[in-house]
Parts: C-alpha cells; structure tokens; sequence
C-alpha cells in the first residue's frame, strides 16, 4: 500500500475550496471532501474537484440501516470517487449492504472504509457517553475485525493504532488515520494524535490533515512538508 497525504477540504463552499487549490500548480494532491463542504455544495464539488486531477476520498460516514446505507451508496457510486466510508458501528450487515450499493455494474468500486472511533473520543468519554466499557484499543480492533468480515478494504481510526490494526487484521488493510499534527501545533478539538513522522513510525497507510495544512500561513509549503515527513523521509 503506497502512503499518501490527504488533505482536509473542511471549508464551507467552492469559492473558498478553489482559492485554495489554485495555491497548489505544482502538485494534485489527495483531497478529503467531508459533511461541511458536501452539504453545502452537493455532488457538482466532487465532480469538479474530479475534473482538476485530484484523488477524492467522501467522507460522509453512512450510518444507518443496512437497506437505507445500500441506497445511500448507490447515489455515491458513479461520483468517481477513490474512498469513501461508513461507521463501524452500524453492523456488519450494513457494511455489506455498503458494499453492494458502492459496486458498480462492471464490479468496480471506489475503497471502501470504516470509522471505529473518531479521534475525538477518549476512554473516558467512551464510557460515560456512550456507554462502552471495553478497552479503547480493544473496541477499535474488534471494529475493524468486523469490517475485514464485511468486506471492507480497511477503516478510520487514531494514527496510535494502526500498528494494532496491521497486527491484527492484516497488513494489506489499509488505515486512513486523522489525528495529525505538525510537532508544532496545537491538538484543537482532537486527543488520539500524533505527528506525520510519527504515523508512519507506526504504519499508518494514509494520514489526513486538515488545519495544519489549511490554516498554515504557507499551505503548499506545509503539504509539502507533511508529505516529506510522512512519504519521503
């Protein structure tokens, strides 16, 4: 599995998402088109943003009943997308509903993943909010357990566990890890985070950085240097 940086398209419309790429003409970078900028403009994002060359990973995170995730995929399909997902913990029955809506006629589909545990959630709040006593770490293996049992190509989880992932799943499911901050930077609303160095030390296949990249004063000096710490180095 080739490792890659994902840069987070969090802004809320086109205007603001194209000004930004036009900062990159050098390099198309692998982009994450995410609930804020989709809602606000609709499958023509992904199909423009298609159109400029770049890989596009929708992160929606379809959850739902298996029958509603299938049609829900179906819509997706045809977007010419490279990875989308859904939430872990919607059942192994909805992830192979998943499946089956995301693949296409010829029996192609876009990467399939799926969400354990966001980075925002600690042990702590696991437990008192939702109400799960297991062990973090144990929680997200055996969410991703159960995606490899559907089908899925691989999940969403912290940078911290993607060496436990590859451990216990298989090295070829791949791990899309958010989470990621320069050593410089402040962690915002996330707490399972760590470095681009740091994430590839333990295996991570794709890391995703959204303000490190987005809100630096020199965007395409900070992709370039997520990409030297994570890919090249």
């Amino acid at each position: 599995m080739g490792k890659d940086v994902i840069i987070a398209l969090d802004f809320p419309s086109a205007a603001e998402t194209f000004r930004f790429l036009d900062l990159f003409q050098d390099e198309k970078p692998f982009v994450k088109i995410g609930m804020e900028l989709f809602y606000a403009e609709g499958p023509s994002i992904v199909r423009e943003i298609k159109k400029r060359g770049h890989k596009i990973f929708l992160d929606l995170k379809l959850h739902d009943i298996p029958n509603t995730v299938k049609g829900g995929m179906q819509s997706l399909r045809n977007l010419g997308v490279d990875m989308t997902n859904v939430h872990a913990a919607g059942t192994i029955d909805m992830m192979k509903a998943a499946i089956e809506g995301l693949t296409r006629s010829d029996g192609t589909r876009p990467l399939l993943i799926a969400v354990t545990q966001l980075t925002s959630t600690s042990q702590e709040r696991m437990e008192k909010e939702i109400l799960i006593e297991k062990p973090l770490n144990e929680v997200v293996l055996q969410y991703a357990k159960n995606a490899h049992t559907a089908g899925l190509d691989g999940v969403v989880c912290s940078p911290l566990e993607a060496g436990m992932i590859h451990e216990g799943v298989g090295k070829d499911f791949v791990t899309v890890t958010p989470g990621i901050r320069f050593a410089d930077d402040a962690k915002g609303d996330q707490v399972r985070v760590t470095t681009p160095a740091k994430a590839k030390e333990i295996g991570s296949d794709y890391i995703v950085v959204g303000r490190s990249i987005t809100k630096a004063a020199d965007p395409v000096a900070a992709y370039r240097r997520a990409v030297e710490e994570f890919v090249t180095v």
